[in-house]
């Protein structure tokens, strides 16, 4: 944080302009001749449908000043459970080791009773990019059956650790390299956090079946019945982000850190935050300057109508973003980088994202009717 002050206070310097104020650590500039914003245009937002002119069966607009919810028919029970009752009378289990529990829950509504799965990354309170391998995972991986790993410079321990095992007939499952996702690839394809992608996902429950199917044949119309459900649930998840790009396509929004790019172009939103802020923010490093003062201009320049927060990858000038977005009038909500809900037992895949989408519609939708 000292290195951001530090940063604000010089571009103030240099322009020659007076700091009035200090709100969440950041020095704040006056916005008169010569201020720091001059030439930064941030773009503005489309006339939105917002609730108006919404599909069938959808909310009207008194629904979402009263809070409303986006509509969906996705269901929250997990497909695996939904089928279980169908399982076949075999009683062969696959151990399976998922890198995090977004893959680990979704290989588990497949696989049902017949997969035990230890997901690696699952702390809500704690950055995954900041993971330290032990010993009693590295034994876990050595005895899986079936390891699905993130990739993209995401989980790397793991990839370290299957390298060095050489577990014979083990089926390994590295999603960003199969999706041709490199961490060269820069913000956008090179981006981690394949699990916002809606069609990286469809893509890696598809393996997920083909794998699973492979290591057991037997159980193969098991798979499949679980599969069928899954990817009915995943298309009514899907079809939110549909509805976000109907009524909001084309808003200005922007986002502390990268986590955000995949989900802001399904759904059709301005992600103006700048590029390489982002990207340092999820690699743990110091935003560049210019970048710092930028994202600062953007968020006071009444043009930005939602920051998205990433609550796992907290730093003093991410919450000092934070802070200047609620004091100019920015709805800010928070995604998180694991899969989280009230009760981890009963939380899917499909229930976390849809309140990451639900929370989105609402922020948008205030700033439309006005209650931003």
């Amino acid at each position: 944080m000292v290195a951001a002050s530090k940063v604000v206070l010089s571009v103030a310097a240099a322009f020659l302009i007076a700091v009035v104020g200090i709100w969440g650590g950041i020095y704040h500039f006056s916005l008169g001749s010569g201020n720091p914003c001059a030439g930064i245009t941030t773009p503005t937002s489309p006339p939105s449908t917002g609730t108006v002119d919404r599909p069938t069966g959808a909310l009207s607009s008194a629904a979402a000043v009263a809070g409303g919810s986006l509509p969906s028919s996705r269901g929250s029970a997990p497909a695996a459970a939904q089928s279980a009752a169908h399982a076949p009378a075999s009683s062969e289990v696959i151990n399976v080791v998922a890198g995090e529990n977004f893959w680990g829950n979704l290989v588990a509504q497949i696989g049902g009773t017949h997969v035990s799965v230890l997901s690696v990354i699952s702390d809500p309170n704690t950055d995954p990019h900041e993971y330290q391998q032990n010993d009693s995972v590295q034994k876990a991986i050595s005895n899986a059956q079936y390891v699905i790993l993130n990739n993209v410079g995401y989980d790397s321990w793991g990839t370290l650790d299957v390298e060095a095992d050489g577990v014979p007939g083990q089926v390994v499952l590295n999603i960003g390299d199969s999706l041709g996702v490199q961490v060269t690839g820069g913000i956008v394809t090179g981006n981690p956090h394949l699990w916002y992608n809606p069609t990286y996902v469809n893509q890696t429950v598809q393996w997920m079946y083909d794998n699973l199917s492979a290591i057991a044949p037997s159980l193969q119309p098991y798979f499949e019945s679980n599969y069928n459900n899954l990817t009915a649930s995943l298309a009514s998840l899907y079809s939110e982000v549909g509805i976000i790009r109907h009524d909001f396509a084309g808003t200005v929004v922007a986002s502390t850190e990268s986590i955000f790019v995949y989900l802001a172009n399904a759904t059709g939103l301005n992600l103006v935050s700048p590029p390489a802020f982002m990207e340092a923010v999820a690699e743990g490093n110091d935003p560049p300057d210019r970048s710092i003062v930028v994202f600062q201009c953007q968020l006071e320049s009444g043009h930005v109508r939602v920051l998205v927060f990433n609550a796992q990858t907290v730093t003093p000038i991410t919450t000092d973003m934070k802070s200047i977005a609620a004091a100019n009038n920015v709805t800010v909500i928070s995604v998180t980088e694991t899969m989280q809900g009230p009760d981890p037992k009963t939380t899917t895949f499909q229930s976390w994202m849809g309140g990451e989408y639900q929370s989105l519609w609402v922020a948008l939708n205030a700033q439309t009717l006005g209650n931003g």
